[in-house]
């Protein structure tokens, strides 16, 4: 702990994660394996209509059911919760349906019993009067129904409070942005405009371990242990819901088994919650596989661009109309909205940008937050839309794009400066580890092969809070206390190198407690790629308090700076015995956010950081049946300096094969509001034989404000997969994909359309 001592490198080494040996030998702590005495379990029952008023619901013959402790409908919740609706940003989701239900799969009833099997049985026994009313499952029909999903707005939180009471309408949130002068005129001007529309659908999140929470009732209060990102904001809204001081709520999160958005804000907790406090005992929720697809989805979106340039194929003028399909309540919706509305006209140095991104309510489950925040479904659009103009204008697609990146230190559309984030290094390393412009084998006979590539960017998430805790003991240990949720992506091994560099100790001797309300201080959520930029910042803060305290302690017990009495010494001498400890706290909120205006969205300091990031790949086309292979995909990365190598890769890796599979294979299917794919059997992820063969590449650099260098990477590697797998069909067989996902039926369809053969529709 002083200058005479060799500094232990813990920042840029490859530390094995540190739970991993508690995984693969099945000793972690997971919600799903917990077990209180005298425990109830809850099934619930759902809505069969996907748009309807409630006349009635007996739940007479499910009560008198043996084993049956109890059944609990929305008014039975109000007896516990008097306005039982929650929401992160809009209070307009019913912890059970009241009056109306909104979807398929909407949670109306629940059975709790001591057995789970009784409780699935009796579920069955429900029965509910519908009065049907005229669903909209589109969203661009959404626009113009004359079906309303909810009657008025209910926003949540004071920034968007102008919405509150607004009716007649399926627009949940609008967002606009407008950069330079005048768009229309600009136009006008252009020597070329081209115009497009893309569309994504829904997906799902998928994590491996489903939704779960216990509730315990407690002298004190509440217990909640459950699977969940945001353990601060479970602890607030529970609060608010009941009324209740925050003290009286605890949240603990152990380990999740992923969780990519789909264990954001609340999902069972109110539920779970308010059924505990009127069952008076402990009560657990355990969605199955088949619940998650109708609990969260990923947001399908329309996506419209229209592009005007100059006669030297410089971009002037861009236009984005954005509707995102966030089903039947807010959730974060309205953020995602904004947040990757924001920055629909790509990492491209336009001078007039018009931006409209609006959050549609439809007669669909929830969309929430997913690997990428909405950024997958733009750069969908807006990379394919520039492949697009380049091939019409007959312009290599990287000489076009070098024609337009954004610069840094050029103004990006949202006004706030492009700084220590380098699109053009990006671009040059994808083209490089692509080959690109060196020739290249097109295959033979019926099998071609194609090339193609993309780039996008992301503003981080701002603002937004982490505090910490660093307990540094005796024993020359120390204990990190932070409510960052480690859902696979390391971020405690993470966090105790950061902990570790500070105060010159091996990783292995920093221990880190896991979230839990009553011992770990705030954390806005584990979300956006935000926790290594922030909750790193508060843990090195807090490392370098208890540090400095620690020197304090020296000083006050006679140690001369730069000595080598050991720790344990110095609580020796003030304690009598080796024992005691100091404690570092710290809170990090990154400098200078300017919200941005609200009716241009410009901002001189959106971001704390940009995230920048690349996907080349390289496929292989079937043309008797459409197939598409994908041989090879190229991820590179504008990470900062990477706290663990290893981690990042895998991070990388990981979020590419998962957009993959959003590509190639994963939808949602929908027969009037019912999911018709909810399981492995018929939903397919990927599988080891889907994998490419996949290389990451990451920029050298260091994130000027970031902790030791550091910003997020976990979002960076889904960002472009889709579009450049789409370039690349193109470059193979000369169609082009407008829809995901890309599967045989669609290539071929479009082959056969180009040749003028369409193929009727069944």
């Amino acid at each position: 702990m002083n200058d005479q001592i060799t500094q232990i490198r813990a920042v840029g080494q490859s530390h094995p994660r540190r739970e991993a040996r508690e995984k693969v030998t099945g000793r972690i702590e997971y919600i799903h394996n917990l077990r209180l005495p005298n425990m109830l379990y809850g099934k619930i029952f759902r809505s069969t209509v996907a748009h309807a008023r409630i006349v009635s619901i007996d739940t007479s013959e499910a009560a008198a059911c043996p084993g049956v402790d109890m059944v609990l409908t929305g008014e039975d919740i109000r007896k516990i919760m008097p306005d039982p609706h929650f929401g992160v940003m809009f209070h307009d989701q019913p912890v059970l349906a009241l009056d109306k239900v909104r979807y398929v799969g909407e949670p109306v009833a629940i059975v709790l019993a001591s057995d789970p099997n009784v409780a699935a049985e009796a579920v069955a026994l429900i029965d509910v009067d519908y009065d049907e009313l005229e669903p909209v499952f589109d969203e661009m029909e959404a626009l113009s129904a004359e079906t309303f999903v909810h009657d008025e707005l209910k926003p949540g939180i004071p920034e968007i409070q102008f919405l509150k009471g607004v009716r007649d309408t399926n627009v949940g949130f609008p967002y606009q942005l407008r950069h330079g002068g005048d768009v229309d005129k600009a136009f006008e001007e252009a020597d070329r405009v081209f115009e497009h529309t893309f569309r994504t659908h829904p997906s799902a999140h998928v994590p491996l371990e489903p939704p779960v929470t216990v509730a315990e009732p407690t002298g004190a209060g509440l217990t909640l242990h459950t699977a969940n990102q945001s353990p601060s904001f479970v602890r607030y809204e529970i609060s608010r819901l009941l009324g209740w001081p925050q003290h009286k709520i605890r949240v603990r999160v152990p380990y999740l088994g992923g969780g990519f958005g789909a264990k954001l804000w609340i999902r069972l907790e109110a539920l779970v919650a308010a059924a505990a406090l009127l069952a008076k005992r402990p009560v657990k929720v355990s969605l199955s596989m088949e619940e998650q697809f109708y609990t969260i989805t990923k947001h399908g979106a329309t996506l419209k661009i229209k592009s005007g340039l100059d006669k030297d194929g410089r971009i002037t003028a861009r236009k984005c109309e954005v509707f995102w399909n966030g089903g039947a309540y807010a959730d974060i919706g309205p953020a995602v909205a904004f947040h990757a509305g924001m920055t629909a006209a790509g990492p491209y140095d336009i001078e007039n940008v018009a931006i409209d991104s609006f959050s549609m309510y439809t007669n669909r489950p929830v969309a929430g937050a997913m690997r990428g925040f909405g950024h997958p479904q733009l750069i969908w659009a807006y990379e394919n839309h520039t492949d697009m103009m380049a091939h019409e204008l007959g312009i290599d697609p990287l000489e076009f794009r070098r024609r337009n990146i954004l610069r840094e230190g050029k103004e990006h559309a949202t006004g706030t400066a492009l700084n220590t984030s380098s699109v053009e290094k990006v671009l040059d390393r994808v083209a490089e580890r692509l080959q690109w412009g060196k020739p290249f084998e097109r295959g033979e006979g019926t099998v071609k092969r194609g090339r193609g590539f993309a780039i996008g960017i992301k503003a981080s998430i701002a603002p937004s809070t982490s505090e910490a805790i660093v307990r540094l003991g005796a024993d020359g240990s120390a204990t990190l206390m932070c409510s960052s949720v480690d859902m696979g992506q390391g971020s405690d091994t993470a966090h105790a190198q950061i902990v570790a560099e500070v105060l010159n100790m091996p990783v292995e001797m920093v221990h880190v407690v896991h979230p839990d309300t009553d011992v770990t201080p705030y954390d806005t959520g584990t979300l956006g790629s935000r926790s290594l930029y922030h909750m790193g910042h508060a843990a090195r803060l807090a490392a370098e308090d208890a540090k400095a305290k620690l020197e304090e302690l020296a000083a006050e017990v006679g140690a001369q700076p730069g000595s080598n009495v050991p720790i344990w010494e110095l609580f020796a001498r003030k304690n009598g015995m080796p024992v005691g400890h100091v404690v570092g706290t710290a809170s990090f909120i990154p400098d200078g956010h300017v919200p941005p205006d609200p009716m241009t969205g410009q901002s001189p300091h959106i971001t704390p950081y940009w995230m920048l990031g690349a996907t080349g790949a390289e496929v292989e086309i079937d043309t008797e049946t459409g197939r598409v292979t994908v041989l090879r995909m190229i991820n590179v990365a504008d990470t900062g300096t990477q706290i663990n190598p290893k981690i990042v890769d895998h991070q990388i890796s990981g979020a590419s094969i998962m957009q993959l599979g959003q590509t190639m294979q994963e939808k949602v299917h929908f027969d009037f509001g019912q999911v018709t794919n909810a399981s492995f059997a018929d939903y397919k992820i990927p599988s080891m034989l889907d994998i490419p063969q996949i290389e990451t590449s990451i920029l050298d650099g260091a994130e000027a404000d970031g902790p030791f260098g550091a910003k997020g990477a976990g979002e960076t590697g889904s960002f472009c997969v889709s579009s450049a797998i789409a370039n690349a069909v193109f470059d193979a067989v000369g169609v082009r994909v407008s829809e995901m996902p890309i599967t045989g039926e669609t290539v071929y369809r479009a082959m056969r359309a180009a040749a003028g053969e369409p193929l009727e529709e069944e």
